[in-house]
């Protein structure tokens, strides 16, 4: 795509991003609760991004994956409270070069330990405008939203959270309307309020959803804190979603509707205590699969694209949308080609990172889910190793919510020897060293081992 001309040819790029939002709450994916009529009809107009995945499971490195195109170890930020790199080449970087005004507002968690939450200006990545907090959920309640400006002052938002970072994001935009511009809206729902281990919607909303409560099929066998947490959950996600709609409302009234990109994705999803004692950190499709959809210039009548993305592709596409140059460090790549049908060499897997619960590594096929783990010998977690034990074979296609274990069958040796071969190179691409994978305990045919409710809690 050429570089626009001037200016006014550039399209705006708004980032309009969730925290452990799971990708079957969209309508698209088949969830019927109506949750997400706004995403689901941006994604028909525009593009939807079928098989989207995180490529860490984990707030900080995820977010640090989505904004400089790099895997988490590359750039650095392998856990949470690491803060990002001064020198990194963000995606806020890459269009400030390009004369755009960058604008964060929400939750940041890329500056590691900072006092009160308070991000200092040289950890803000790149971004001109600030109105956020590094961890939100901990400088703020519910209905009490609590961030800091520029010159890191105290500002109160009214209203529900969501709607206090959406109503700060429309002033921002209603003041920029001349000149191109980034924004990075960043909202801490629906992951759960640490403070309560509960999913707080807004008032009324969690009545809507306590009866006839879909519960996705994987956590309808494994259980976990599924049945106490959904209605809640489930009420954030339509918060969100209704803000989602209240923006797009906006950028339509002051003419910039189809002047601006607006991508929404999630960092990760949410598995509900069933594979681990919380809610995320594994290699599961209720941790990496996350929605994601785009509109705006270069993505409308995009479709339905069903290769396999992921957060590192993000900040490449929004860049490359823009017409704007790819920086060499990004390890991952724009999708735009796939919208347009042209055949390129286009990555046949997803790669993943997991760190703080294990040191573990996965790769996701349209087929197979394999994963591999460091054993513990009681150090603690690292960012790598050098030796790991494959922990995870899934069949996707006939066990899409992989309650069936099949690492260490020798029915399946070979395609797990296939798998291995493949990790490592992903793991070599990314910047690691090429590790030892010694296969998992063998287990006889007909024995592959079933996850049950008491068992995936260990």
């Amino acid at each position: 795509m050429p570089m626009p001309t001037s200016s006014s040819d550039r399209p705006n790029a708004i980032l309009f991003f969730t925290d452990q939002q799971r990708w079957d709450t969209m309508g698209l994916h088949g969830n019927p609760m109506d949750l997400t009529p706004n995403l689901d009809r941006m994604a028909q107009r525009g593009t939807f991004l079928a098989n989207a995945f995180t490529n860490q499971p984990l707030c900080g490195p995820a977010r640090a994956c989505l904004l400089t195109g790099q895997y988490a170890t590359a750039v650095g930020c392998w856990k949470n409270q690491i803060a990002l790199p001064r020198e990194a080449h963000t995606l806020a970087r890459c269009f400030q070069e390009a004369g755009y005004e960058t604008g964060f507002i929400g939750k940041w968690h890329l500056a590691g330990h900072c006092e009160n939450e308070i991000v200092p200006a040289d950890l803000r990545g790149g971004y001109d405008y600030w109105l956020g907090a590094n961890t939100i959920e901990f400088t703020s309640e519910l209905y009490r939203t609590l961030v800091y400006d520029n010159d890191n002052r105290p500002a109160r938002l009214p209203g529900y959270r969501v709607d206090a970072l959406t109503d700060a994001a429309i002033r921002f935009i209603d003041a920029r309307r001349e000149r191109p511009f980034h924004l990075f809206l960043s909202f801490s729902a629906p992951h759960h309020h640490n403070r309560l281990d509960d999913y707080p919607p807004p008032d009324g909303y969690r009545e809507r959803y306590t009866r006839n409560c879909w519960i996705p099929p994987d956590l309808a066998a494994l259980g976990g804190s599924a049945h106490q947490h959904l209605p809640g959950y489930y009420g954030m996600v339509k918060r969100l979603d209704e803000a989602l709609g209240r923006l797009l409302d906006a950028l339509k009234s002051l003419d910039l509707l189809d002047k601006t990109i607006v991508l929404f994705a999630s960092d990760h999803g949410c598995h509900f205590r069933t594979r681990n004692s919380e809610y995320k950190r594994s290699c599961h499709e209720s941790s990496l699969r996350v929605p994601m959809a785009a509109q705006g210039p270069g993505f409308q009548g995009g479709g339905w694209v069903a290769q396999l993305v992921s957060l590192v592709d993000v900040a490449p596409t929004l860049l490359d949308a823009a017409g704007l140059p790819i920086p060499p460090s990004a390890q991952g790549r724009s999708f735009l080609p796939l919208l347009r049908g042209e055949t390129i060499d286009w990555p046949e897997e997803v790669f993943a990172q997991i760190t703080e619960s294990q040191t573990g590594r996965c790769i996701r096929t349209r087929r197979w889910k394999y994963g591999i783990d460091a054993p513990d010998e009681g150090r603690p977690r690292q960012a790598s190793a050098a030796r790991y034990v494959e922990q995870y074979l899934y069949d996707l296609e006939c066990d899409p919510y992989e309650l069936a274990n099949l690492a260490g069958l020798s029915s399946h040796r070979e395609a797990s020897d296939i798998l291995r071969d493949r990790l490592i190179r992903r793991m070599v691409e990314a910047g690691e060293e090429a590790p030892t994978i010694e296969p998992a305990p063998p287990r006889p045919a007909g024995g592959q081992r079933r996850v049950y409710p008491n068992e995936a809690r260990q």
